[in-house]
């Protein structure tokens, strides 16, 4: 039903922009085979070409993120939190096409993002950042979250100007579009809009929450790009908080962790609600 509701925007735009997003079972997540083989299934039952699966973007999701592109299947590939993993996410989408080519699918129906999430990493790390308590430690605050997403848009910017990228776009493949999830602060002393008016560039895609919404809607400014231009000063915030002690890649795999802990809760939830409603209906 979202699909359709959306379908006409999905034609203006030529599949761009009106995508929908259904999550594989986050309990495949560390499951590469199943993963795949439910991807193919959601697809083929939704029968939308707006429709993205979305896929977590864990070691074992890489290679059912390509088998499913391969197929000829547009991704959401989420739950992104280091640079690392989304240089491999990258790769992992330009094998992806690369197998579909030689599949024979048309790389122009194909569409993909890559969901980075941002506010969950100032979250931690800002909680590290009161335990050393230094001045130095709460200066950094509420820098981190900005500065991990827009090295990444650095990262999109290398990758989608290569020569292998080229290869691909002139056989009309589209770019993977960054996207900013985990956009709600949760520090009130923050600004309610930071991870909106903060991330604005070229290609990007931002989900907000409601309460986000509203309030970028309310008084958010957005003054052109915001990213563009500041890769010294955010790669200097994550050489600070290095040499503070605070380990970016134990950061990472930590949210990673449980970030997957709370899909798996929220998919539990929904199954539970889906089956009373069912119940109910019975009776």
């Amino acid at each position: 039903q979202a699909c359709d509701i959306f379908a006409e925007e999905a034609k203006r735009t030529h599949g761009s922009d009106g995508r929908v997003s259904i999550e594989v079972d986050p309990r495949l997540s560390r499951d590469t085979a199943g993963t795949i083989a439910e991807a193919k299934r959601l697809h083929a039952k939704v029968q939308r070409t707006n429709v993205l699966i979305k896929i977590p973007a864990t070691v074992e999701g890489l290679e059912a993120i390509s088998s499913t592109l391969a197929a000829g299947i547009s991704v959401n590939v989420t739950l992104i939190f280091s640079l690392e993993r989304y240089r491999a996410v990258i790769n992992a989408f330009m094998v992806g096409l690369e197998q579909a080519k030689e599949n024979g699918h048309d790389l122009a129906r194909i569409h993909s993002v890559a969901s980075f999430f941002v506010s969950r990493v100032d979250a931690e790390i800002d909680a590290r950042l009161d335990a050393v308590g230094t001045d130095e430690a709460k200066a950094l605050k509420g820098k981190a979250g900005l500065a991990n997403a827009r090295l990444a848009y650095q990262v999109f910017q290398e990758q989608f100007s290569s020569e292998r990228w080229q290869v691909l776009k002139s056989a009309g493949a589209n770019a993977q579009r960054p996207l900013w999830a985990s956009t709600g602060v949760k520090d009130p002393n923050l600004p309610d809009t930071l991870y909106v008016a903060g991330l604005v560039a070229a290609d990007v895609v931002n989900t907000m929450p409601e309460k986000t919404l509203e309030a970028m809607a309310d008084h958010g400014v957005v003054e052109g790009d915001t990213i563009t231009g500041t890769y010294a000063e955010s790669n200097e915030v994550l050489n600070q908080l290095d040499a503070i002690g605070i380990s970016y890649d134990e950061v990472v795999e930590q949210l990673e962790t449980e970030g997957l802990d709370k899909f798996v809760a929220s998919w539990s939830e929904l199954l539970e609600t889906v089956q009373t409603a069912l119940d109910a209906s019975k009776g």
